[in-house]
């Protein structure tokens, strides 16, 4: 199930073209941001109980090529390291998702679509955006894909922190994007 149909020509406009794809590396992209960028405010949280959480909430769009051939599955996470004062905070656990598909369109991520979520620091199963204190700089949003060799039956609800273990040894490679959002 490709999700991206309407991205192929966005991915190109992200360097998709360029020396990277045609080295074959694997490699994670946006079309909502380049790496290192300043993330969208509409990418930020948003949670009544929470005064930081200024945003929509909604999830960006993302695309991958040239994940290892023996890839039965993907994970992707989403961390923080800056957030709770140096502690992290894990904003999004998604796994079981399957080789066929080469990215996330807008919101899906928000939605739970095309993966099984786990259990973000928040407590969600899917995309819990950015929420930053006011004053503590742009933290770093660090989108981590992990290609595996495990096939998409891993159970629903494992933290970030479980999935690393149930992927210790079947990992194969791994693909980065850092987006930076601040207040």
């Amino acid at each position: 199930m490709n999700l991206l149909s309407p991205f192929v020509a966005l991915a190109a406009l992200c360097g998709c073209l360029g020396s990277a794809c045609a080295s074959g590396l694997f490699i994670l992209q946006s079309p909502a941001f380049a790496d290192n960028a300043m993330l969208d405010a509409a990418y930020a949280g948003n949670d009544a109980k929470n005064a930081n959480c200024t945003g929509k909430n909604s999830s960006p769009p993302l695309v991958w090529s040239n994940m290892p051939p023996q890839t039965q599955s993907l994970a992707l996470i989403v961390h923080d390291p800056e957030g709770n004062k140096g502690l992290g905070v894990t904003h999004l656990v998604a796994y079981n998702i399957p080789t066929a598909t080469t990215g996330f369109a807008p919101d899906a991520l928000r939605d739970g679509k095309g993966f099984t979520g786990g259990k973000n620091t928040p407590g969600s199963a899917a995309w819990y955006g950015p929420c930053p204190p006011p004053g503590s700089g742009a933290h770093h949003y660090t989108f981590t894909l992990i290609a595996t060799s495990l096939p998409p039956t891993l159970p629903a609800g494992l933290t970030r922190e479980a999935l690393f273990e149930q992927l210790k040894g079947h990992q194969l490679a791994a693909a980065g994007l850092i987006g930076r959002f601040g207040q």
